[in-house]
């Protein structure tokens, strides 16, 4: 399958929102279940639907998207260790197929439309069986345009440990969501060249052959020490959202979530947006970030902590014995706009929360990255197979690439290195689906970084990140930017068994 052919697979599945579902609507966020049922051995397959429901937004009804169970609970909550078995049921008037992102499936379950399976179509159904492996929190979506319309859910796999532990779970599925249909979003993309552009007063600059005359005002990968450059622009958001949704609400109308004095709560935290990078702000909490995209990293201390498309956060609270009310928020990457909950303890006052901040939300850079080490690296070895592959494009003609990307064929037991470099003024989450990468360098520089799916590129930045050859099959590299994938930044990495 072609990058044309892909691309008219992803408009095919998103002409026209679906009918009612014949499931419950979808209500249930926040708290992962104590202690997820496990199926019996012979059990039936658990049933989950594509639906279409009604959300409120900015005081308008919304007709998007999304993924039920049959009780109405939005996603999945499973167990680390037993199996994947679902029955995946299409209750729109349209066809669509779901990824399963951050899980380690067959290639031909793996849900990307042609890639190998077809489109699943209306009112039909299809059987999902496969280890779900290790656990931590992962999400589902559309490979399509439809993901814009809210066609995500979460995936949570808990281990044993999550169950016994005396914590709260809190799962939060950010979103950025437009009244406007999503090809019209990208016809008006590839007409508007300058949507989104900035100065590049801040930014995540990295040393490169390319801007070797800038490479005195660069660091490792540090944001906010590049001074204004005349004629330097990068381009941030290029969509203004009509809203931005944690739980499919905005902070207009924001979910609060009751918590106990002195109590524990574990924040998962996914970000669902299409084209949206966010900070999350935890306020006067002092936390703990103890894993990224469902991998243990050693813990980091913090309040404040960048998320791109794609990716996600585990984040460990613990609550004042005093109680109180604590706002947990998303600030928009280069604006003023905040989506986020509340959490609250019995009696708290709840104040109301605008959702236009002070200031803008911090440009995300490779900080927090660079800090980052995996609690189960990958074993030492040297790599048997280099590739080096540029990320190309520009906002003129929003046509975006993967210089290199035609040739990514390795073999069963290998372990890949996969050199990133940014040669555009855009940052790109890159995505790899069926493998967990460990990042091996930064900038020109070794580290023993975290394990992960996504990793974010800022403009003119190289990263290299590992993985094991062990899951065959054509899979998928490209930018979690919905409109960068769809215009062409997507790759495969291919191998048999």
């Amino acid at each position: 399958m072609n990058r044309r052919h892909f691309l008219n697979r992803m408009m095919a599945g998103a002409a026209a929102f679906g009918t009612s579902a014949a499931f419950h609507p979808v209500n249930a966020w926040a708290q992962a279940a104590p202690d997820a049922a496990r199926p019996a051995a012979n059990a039936a397959p658990r049933p989950l639907g594509v639906v279409s429901r009604t959300i409120e937004v900015n005081g308008k009804a919304a007709r998007v998207f999304g993924l039920a169970q049959s009780d109405g609970t939005s996603g999945l909550t499973l167990d680390a260790g037993g199996s994947f078995d679902v029955a995946l049921s299409n209750r729109i008037d349209e066809p669509t197929l779901i990824h399963w992102h951050g899980l380690t499936p067959p290639w031909a379950m793996d849900g990307v439309p042609d890639n190998p399976a077809a489109l699943l179509g209306p009112s039909e159904a299809r059987r999902y069986t496969f280890p779900v492996g290790a656990g931590g929190t992962h999400w589902m979506h559309a490979h399509t345009l439809q993901e814009q319309n809210l066609l995500a859910a979460p995936l949570i796999v808990r281990t044993a440990a999550d169950r016994q532990r005396d914590e709260q779970e809190v799962v939060i599925l950010l979103h950025d969501f437009s009244f406007t249909p999503a090809e019209e979003l990208l016809a008006k993309l590839k007409g508007s060249p300058t949507a989104g552009a900035m100065p590049m007063d801040q930014g995540a600059m990295a040393q490169s052959d390319a801007m070797k005359g800038m490479a005195g005002m660069m660091d490792s990968g540090t944001t906010g020490q590049m001074q204004s450059m005349p004629g330097m622009v990068m381009d941030l958001n290029d969509i203004d959202y009509d809203a931005y949704l944690a739980n499919d609400r905005t902070l207009g109308d924001p979910e609060v979530v009751a918590v106990d004095k002195g109590g524990r709560v574990r924040l998962r935290i996914i970000n669902g947006a299409t084209a949206t990078a966010f900070t999350i702000n935890i306020g006067s909490l002092d936390g703990e970030l103890i894993a990224v995209d469902g991998q243990a990293v050693q813990p980091v201390a913090g309040r404040s902590f960048p998320i791109s498309m794609g990716q996600r956060l585990d984040i460990r609270l613990a609550l004042p014995k005093a109680g109180g009310s604590f706002p947990v928020l998303a600030l928009r990457e280069g604006g003023a706009e905040r989506a986020g909950i509340i959490l609250a303890s019995a009696g708290a006052t709840i104040a109301k929360i605008p959702i236009l901040g002070q200031a803008k939300g911090p440009v995300l850079g490779l900080d927090l990255e660079q800090r980052l080490r995996a609690v189960e690296p990958l074993a030492q070895r040297a790599a048997d197979r280099h590739f080096a592959l540029t990320l190309t494009g520009n906002m003129a003609d929003y046509s975006w690439g993967i210089g290199g990307g035609d040739a990514l064929r390795i073999k069963r037991g290998e372990r890949v290195e996969v050199a990133l470099a940014n040669m555009s003024m855009m940052a790109h989450p890159m995505h790899l689906h069926g493998h967990a990468f460990q990042v091996v360098g930064i900038n020109g520089k070794t580290v023993g970084g975290a394990l992960r799916d996504t990793i974010l590129l800022p403009p003119m930045a190289r990263v290299t990140v590992a993985f094991d050859a062990d899951n065959p099959g054509r899979w998928p590299l490209h930018c979690h930017h919905l409109y960068h994938m769809a215009t062409g930044m997507m790759s495969f990495v291919s191998y048999d068994a």
